[in-house]
C-alpha cells in the first residue's frame, strides 16, 4: 500500500496546503539558504550562528547545510500532515509558518551581515 498525500479525509484543503509549504520552502528552502550561503562563502569572518547548523556545515559543507535543513523540513511537513489528519489546527498551520517565519528573519537578516548593516 502506497502513502498518500491527500488531505481529502480531513478539514483541510489541498491547496490551501500547497501554498502553506510553497511560501515555507521559498523562504526557509530557498532564501534561507542562498542567503547563508553567500555569507559564509563571501565573508570569513561570519561563522553560523547555529550551532548544529554551523557542526554540519564545517563537516560536510553545502550537503551538510541543505541535508538538516532538509531533516528539519521534512520534520515539519510530518508534523503538519499528522495535524491535518488529526483536524488539529494548531498542528497543521504552526509547522508552515514557523519555518516562513524563520526562513523570512534570515533571509531579511542574511544579506544585512553581507553588506555590514547589522
Amino acid at each position: 500500500m502506497r502513502a498518500t498525500l491527500s488531505l481529502a479525509d480531513t478539514p483541510f484543503e489541498d491547496r490551501e496546503f500547497s501554498w502553506l509549504w510553497v511560501i515555507a520552502t521559498g523562504l526557509y528552502g530557498v532564501g534561507d539558504i542562498v542567503t547563508t550561503l553567500a555569507l559564509i562563502g563571501y565573508i570569513p569572518a561570519i561563522d553560523e550562528g547555529n550551532l548544529e547548523m554551523a557542526v554540519a556545515v564545517e563537516s560536510f559543507g553545502l550537503v551538510g547545510l541543505i541535508a538538516l535543513k532538509a531533516v528539519v523540513f521534512g520534520a515539519c511537513l510530518a508534523v503538519s500532515l499528522w495535524g491535518a489528519r488529526a483536524g488539529d489546527r494548531l498542528v497543521f498551520y504552526t509547522p508552515p509558518a514557523l519555518l516562513a517565519v524563520v526562513g523570512a528573519f534570515t533571509t531579511a537578516y542574511n544579506p544585512r551581515l553581507l553588506v555590514g548593516v547589522a
